[in-house]
């Protein structure tokens, strides 16, 4: 690891009041636990398609006129 970035993780740790091995434990399980862009694009990917019910813009102005009331 270039020294420079062990040298600033091991302020930031610091700061949090934690190791340099706790910060980084930190780090990589929030890191694992975001699903990549990847991940999200073939959760989406399969999916079932939603036909809606009516045309989108009458679902869209029910609802405005919905809430206006």
């Amino acid at each position: 690891m270039p020294e420079d970035v062990h040298r600033e993780l091991k302020v930031r740790a610091a700061r949090a009041g934690q190791s340099l091995s706790e910060y980084a434990l930190a780090i990589l399980a929030r890191h694992v636990a975001t699903p990549t862009l990847d991940e999200i694009v073939d959760r989406v990917a399969r999916r079932t398609p939603v036909e809606p019910s009516a045309p989108v813009g009458d679902l869209i102005r029910g609802e405005r006129d919905a809430q206006s009331a």
